[in-house]
C-alpha cells in the first residue's frame, strides 16, 4: 500500500511566528497603523489568507486589505528565503530519515511562496514529493489534502497536523490524522499524538 505523510507548515514544521509579524509591520505600520504582533499570528495561524486578514484587520475590508496583504506576503517570503524561521527540534534529521521510507508532502493555508521558502532555505527539496497551498487554488485545506492524495496516488495519506481545523481537514479528505501536539493547538478527538517531532518515525510504525 502506498502510504504518503502529509504536513501542514506553521505549529508543525516550524514556528515563523516571529519573523512573519516582522515582515507584515513593516508593511502594515506605514499603510494601515498597526504593528502586527507575535500573538496576533499565532492566534491566526493555520486560518486561510482571507479570514486571517480580517481577523488581524478587523476594522479593515477585505477589498482595501488585498493589495497591502499581497505585499505583506511577498516581504514575508523574501524575508524567509533568506533567514528561515524556528524548525522544531530534530526536524531535518527527521524529515531525511522519513524520506527513506515514505513519500512525503506538504499542504499549508499559506501563500504561494511561503513552502518554497522553508524547502529552499533549509535544502529540503530533495525530501518532498509534492506540496500545495491555499495561495494557490484558493481551495480549503481539505480539498488540497485530497488533492495530493489523488495526484500522487496514495492507497493511503496521513497528515500531521497542530490545530482541529488540520483535523477536521483530514477527516474531510479521508485521511488519517496524527496530532502535532507540540505545535499551537489543541485536538478534541481520539488521535495519535507527537510530543516531539523527532517521535514520528517510532509512532508511525506503531499507526502502519
Amino acid at each position: 500500500m502506498k502510504t504518503g505523510i502529509i504536513f501542514d507548515m506553521d505549529g508543525t514544521l516550524w514556528d515563523s511566528a516571529s519573523q512573519v509579524a516582522a515582515a507584515w509591520s513593516a508593511v502594515t505600520v506605514p499603510k494601515l497603523g498597526k504593528r502586527v504582533t507575535e500573538e496576533d499570528m499565532y492566534r491566526t495561524m493555520g486560518m486561510p489568507m482571507d479570514q486571517l486578514a480580517k481577523a488581524i484587520f478587523p476594522d479593515h475590508e477585505l477589498s482595501e486589505l488585498l493589495p497591502i496583504l499581497e505585499e505583506g506576503y511577498q516581504e514575508e517570503n523574501d524575508y524567509l528565503i533568506r533567514h528561515g524561521a524556528v524548525l522544531y527540534p530534530d526536524l531535518i534529521d527527521t524529515i531525511q530519515l522519513l524520506s527513506k521510507t515514505y513519500p512525503l508532502y506538504i499542504v499549508s493555508n499559506c501563500q504561494q511562496g511561503y513552502i518554497e521558502a522553508f524547502l529552499t532555505y533549509y535544502k529540503l527539496e530533495p525530501y518532498f514529493k509534492d506540496f500545495i497551498c491555499f495561495g494557490e487554488n484558493n481551495r480549503p485545506k481539505g480539498e488540497n489534502i485530497a488533492l495530493i492524495i489523488e495526484r500522487n496516488h496514495l492507497e493511503r495519506g496521513i497528515y500531521v497536523g497542530d490545530i482541529q481545523a488540520d483535523y477536521e481537514a483530514a477527516v474531510a479528505a479521508g485521511a488519517d490524522f496524527i496530532h502535532a501536539a507540540y505545535g499551537f493547538g489543541k485536538v478534541e478527538a481520539d488521535v495519535p499524538k507527537l510530543q516531539a517531532f523527532r517521535e514520528l518515525p517510532q509512532l508511525l510504525k506503531s499507526v502502519l
